[in-house]
């Protein structure tokens, strides 16, 4: 059975820049580094590993590989975007704190079950902070929202 979600990971320009916005902007400690010098397979490398920790005990973590070409590019919200839960009064302080950071900074954007704002990370990933609504349960429930019913007409409609 899966437990939950232990960390998700990507690629990172600079360590200590990705530091800099995950610790000292969004508040997540930097919780363990790991260097790798040799691949499982053996191949040699110079890579660091960096975990940041989220309040409920999981991670987000970068790998910075200055020899393995990676193509960094300003992210779509479509595309990529990680979203983290705060509560609405976090919410509205962390609006505030990237605007006054000079921090590109959208929202409040209310979808009905959560209301969100979004940053651009230094390595051109969507950051968006979330609040849930009183409606969250209800949207979120597969019992009554009526989702696999729309996945299957989306999927009819693309036939």
């Amino acid at each position: 059975m899966i437990r939950g979600l232990h960390h998700s990971a990507y690629r990172c320009r600079d360590s200590e820049e990705t530091r800099r916005f995950y610790e000292e902007f969004l508040g997540l400690p930097l919780a363990g580094a790991l260097e790798i010098r040799e691949t499982k397979s053996g191949r040699k490398t110079d890579a660091l590993h960096t975990f940041y920790k989220l309040g409920d005990g999981s991670f987000l973590a970068f790998f910075e590989v200055p020899d393995m070409p990676f193509e960094f590019k300003t992210q779509h919200d479509y595309d990529l975007h990680i979203a983290l839960e705060v509560d609405e009064k976090t919410l509205h302080a962390m609006l505030a704190k990237g605007r006054a950071s000079g921090i590109d900074t959208r929202g409040i954007a209310d979808h009905g079950f959560i209301n969100s704002i979004y940053f651009r990370d230094p390595n051109g990933y969507v950051i968006e902070l979330t609040a849930r609504t009183a409606r969250h349960a209800t949207a979120m429930d597969p019992a009554t929202n009526g989702a696999r019913e729309k996945l299957d007409r989306w999927i009819a409609g693309r036939l």
